[in-house]
């Protein structure tokens, strides 16, 4: 799963709770050089029966681009799942920073006691989209995992919510 619910220190001034998200990789860095020689060699195999002929002068621009091609769409989806959320609830505030893949940070504030958590199930960028609403802004949160764990991830924080807000 994306995300983690961290244990924090039982300091003064520590959040009660604290979440991390993070958009899921199916491919690890450590398995993206087996995974490009893989797809290189399966690639290549037909080259096997035009090397030693002009044809395979003709075929293997073409092979160098796929494989330049698949290198940097693999690089990008990287880059693009360096985003962090980071959700930190304390009895008297609750506060959310986004960073980005270009290192940009964005951060929201709020009382959790008048913060509601609101589950989109259409009509937003994404089916059970959740928002966060605090104040006079409502802000995003997790549009990037999947359904199934976007709907996990609303009975967690609704649940973390009440327990933090409920007074017995």
């Amino acid at each position: 799963m994306p995300r983690e619910w961290i244990d924090t220190p039982k300091d003064a001034g520590a959040p009660l709770a604290e979440l991390h998200l993070w958009p899921y990789r199916s491919l690890l860095r450590r398995h993206f050089v087996a995974f490009i020689g893989i797809t290189a060699t399966l690639v290549a195999v037909p080259l096997v029966s035009v090397i030693g002929s002009p044809v395979l002068w003709g075929v293997l621009p073409f092979f160098v681009v796929v494989l330049g091609a698949l290198w940097v769409a693999i690089e990008r989806s990287y880059r693009d799942g360096e985003i962090l959320e980071e959700l930190r609830l304390w009895p008297d505030r609750m506060t959310l920073t986004r960073r980005d893949r270009r290192g940009n940070r964005r951060d929201w504030e709020a009382n959790p006691y008048w913060v509601s958590v609101r589950l989109h199930e259409t009509g937003g960028p994404v089916d059970f989209y959740i928002t966060l609403k605090g104040g006079e802004r409502e802000v995003e949160i997790g549009a990037f995992l999947s359904e199934d764990e976007r709907k996990a991830l609303y009975d967690e924080l609704t649940s973390a919510l009440r327990r933090l807000t409920d007074p017995r």
